[in-house]
């Protein structure tokens, strides 16, 4: 039994998935389900975070979306987010840690706006 067990860890090793790699060979993944708000920085005179309620948007499984608009997908490579489908459709973000996106211009350069994780599904 001794013998077979390099054949058995071998074996279980070549079965277990790899993780799925886009064609840029970052690895694809999908944003943690909930509720997202989406805001542009306030000033000191009012709200510290004014939303844009038009770009708020639920994530579903699957890499599913919902938004007041309608639903779609999106493609999540390494820390960009890429809305393919629906409503938000060729919005770009960066993941900016577990529960926070930036919007990327179309310069390639991070805007003030922000969407941020406020909770589970409803």
């Amino acid at each position: 039994m001794l013998r077979k067990l390099p054949i058995l860890v071998a074996a279980v090793c070549l079965a277990a998935p790899a993780p799925a790699l886009s064609q840029s060979g970052a690895p694809l993944t999908t944003l943690p389900v909930g509720r997202y708000q989406c805001s542009l920085p306030g000033d000191a005179g009012g709200a510290a975070w004014v939303p844009i309620e038009e770009l708020r948007f639920s994530i579903k499984n699957a890499s599913r979306y919902l938004s007041p608009q309608g639903d779609g997908t999106y493609l999540m490579r390494g820390k960009e987010l890429v809305f393919t489908r629906g409503p938000l459709k060729d919005q770009r973000f960066q993941r900016m840690g577990t529960s926070i996106l930036r919007k990327i211009g179309v310069d390639g350069s991070l805007s003030r706006l922000r969407c941020v994780r406020t909770g589970p599904l409803q």
